[in-house]
């Protein structure tokens, strides 16, 4: 499933084959929580400004309109008019966020709903079988995410159940493809490696792990208030110990920077909803650095965004509109600033995967590296 066809240093330029089609990696995965870009933004404008992946929340899903209902309406794809692959996320991150109002233990978790408070369980079992009706091309695995930082006792317990966890998911998802009335009968599992920041807890559960020969890896439980500089000493450290031949995943992140970073350790797969998230608030990414579009000096600049973008908002608007429609409260600013923000990732990951063809990828990370995070 997973070819890498080129590598430059330790930055792979590789074909990841699904059922729904073939992902170019490196590749930013463009977050759709609930099933829906947030800004306005279509399927097809996903299409038009190259997103290859589109990724969906298990936990928010299964709250509203329900993973039953989106089984019976023929999953997900169909359901939002999308064609190309899909990740859930297993919802674990969502589940462990709500401090206080969920209750872990072996079999899994209890908590509330945060819309009407009712209460829910979800274990690695519930979890597949949520994203087994969504009918995603990748489903995660069912972790349990721990504060950063966390004790270390506490840390080791949590990598062993994560991993027991990992094991029934496993063993769940076989059962569930092999159903007749399972949508998606390729539904690949992709496992998570955690350990919070301990070196080698994060090496002995990415080993264990390993071992039961998944489709492919995560990193998570990382872009949680740790700093940029122990992120990388912890990939640094687990990536060497991740199947070469599988795509790596680095749940949540991030900046510009911090994924030519990531690519240049080993990383194949992003996420993050920074890109939509910053756009909403006119904090935008460019190929020069980063700006903020409701600055005064912007009101009678008739440029684009960035000259150098071909999104739809740079080829048709100028930096004076968008703020305007800002000022306005139009939410034609929040759709412009998003397919402009989600195209520029997307891009830069074209770019990336270039530069790692061309055998410049070093070049590329000391040409952009500091200069995308720079504020213009």
């Amino acid at each position: 499933m997973f070819k890498i066809l080129h590598t430059n240093g330790k930055a792979r330029r590789g074909e990841f084959k699904t059922v729904h089609g073939t992902v170019q990696t490196p590749v930013f995965m463009n977050v759709g929580t609930a099933a829906a870009i947030k800004g306005a933004v279509s399927t097809m404008d996903l299409k038009e400004i190259g997103c290859q992946v589109e990724l969906s929340n298990t936990y928010h899903l299964h709250l509203r309109p329900g993973d039953g209902l989106i089984k019976e309406l023929g999953g997900l794809h169909k359901f939002m008019n999308w064609d190309r692959p899909i990740l859930t996320d297993s919802g674990g991150f969502q589940v462990f966020s709500l401090a206080g109002l969920r209750k872990i233990k072996e079999e899994g978790v209890s908590f509330n709903s945060h819309i009407d408070g009712r209460k829910i369980f979800m274990g690695p079992e519930e979890s597949m079988q949520i994203q087994s009706n969504l009918a995603s091309t990748i489903a995660m695995a069912f972790d349990e995410c721990i504060e950063n930082p966390s004790p270390y006792d506490y840390v080791k317990k949590s990598c062993d159940r994560t991993y027991r966890w990992l094991v029934r998911c496993k063993d769940e998802m076989a059962r569930l493809n092999a159903l007749p009335d399972t949508i998606n009968k390729n539904q690949l599992l992709f496992g998570i490696n955690q350990g919070g920041t301990f070196d080698d807890l994060r090496v002995e559960h990415m080993k264990q792990i390993a071992k039961l020969d998944l489709p492919g890896y995560a990193i998570g439980g990382l872009a949680v208030g740790e700093s940029h500089e122990e992120m990388y000493h912890i990939l640094d450290m687990v990536l060497p110990h991740a199947p070469e031949d599988r795509p790596r995943y680095l749940m949540g992140v991030g900046t510009p920077s911090n994924i030519i970073e990531a690519v240049a350790r080993g990383v194949d797969f992003f996420d993050c909803v920074i890109a939509s998230r910053n756009a909403r608030h006119a904090f935008i990414f460019t190929r020069h650095g980063t700006m903020n579009l409701l600055n005064e000096k912007y009101s009678r600049d008739t440029r684009p965004i960035d000259p150098d973008c071909g999104c739809p908002a740079c080829r048709n608007y100028s930096r004076a509109y968008i703020r305007h429609l800002f000022k306005a409260g139009e939410m034609l600013a929040m759709r412009l600033c998003v397919l402009h923000n989600l195209y520029f990732y997307n891009e830069l990951m074209s770019r990336i995967r270039e530069a790692i063809e061309e055998d410049r990828f070093e070049e590329f990370r000391r040409e952009n590296t500091e200069k995308l995070a720079k504020r213009i």
